[in-house]
């Protein structure tokens, strides 16, 4: 981001900010932006960022991972999120969870080789009426029980869920 372009994003204000603060407010966007354009921060990213923004890659490391939202490592193509909330765990959520373990040969918080799908787990959804829950990306899945989530599993394998990834 050139100087010309911090200072249009701050309009007025950006006159009573140094320098310093101009660039360190814009690294929560940029890292964002990296995020959006790859699914993780690729480490060679975060170093032209630093390089470009003048910050220090260790404060950029130090931004990045106080933040959930974002990853170091590559994700796949489809998140998929089983609940393992109050509701969802009395409604069968951990045999969903090792149902969709054992289909795509990877524990909760990897990835398949092939990049297609990652597995994360979540504290609630906020569905609790629904439970059991899984998402995949943005797409909300109500009371999983087996034989809906062999459907959900062919559809992933079968690349049915991607929406808007790469």
């Amino acid at each position: 981001m050139e100087e010309k372009d911090i200072d249009a994003l701050y309009g007025e204000v950006g006159g009573i900010l140094t320098d310093e603060q101009k660039k360190r407010g814009v690294l929560i966007h940029a890292l964002q932006q990296i995020q959006r354009e790859h699914n993780y921060l690729p480490e060679d990213k975060l170093k032209g960022l630093s390089k470009k923004l003048g910050v220090p890659l260790a404060d950029i490391y130090s931004t990045a991972s106080f933040y959930k939202h974002f990853y170091f490592k590559p994700r796949g193509r489809n998140i998929v999120c089983v609940c393992t909330g109050t509701a969802c765990h009395v409604r069968g959520a951990s045999k969903v969870l090792r149902k969709v373990e054992e289909e795509f040969g990877v524990k909760e918080g990897e990835t398949t080789s092939d990049m297609s799908m990652t597995l994360e787990t979540v504290g609630c959804v906020g569905c609790c009426g629904l439970a059991p829950i899984v998402t995949i990306n943005d797409e909300v899945m109500g009371e999983v029980d087996p034989a809906k989530i062999d459907g959900i599993i062919g559809r992933v394998k079968s690349g049915d869920m991607i929406k808007g990834r790469g």
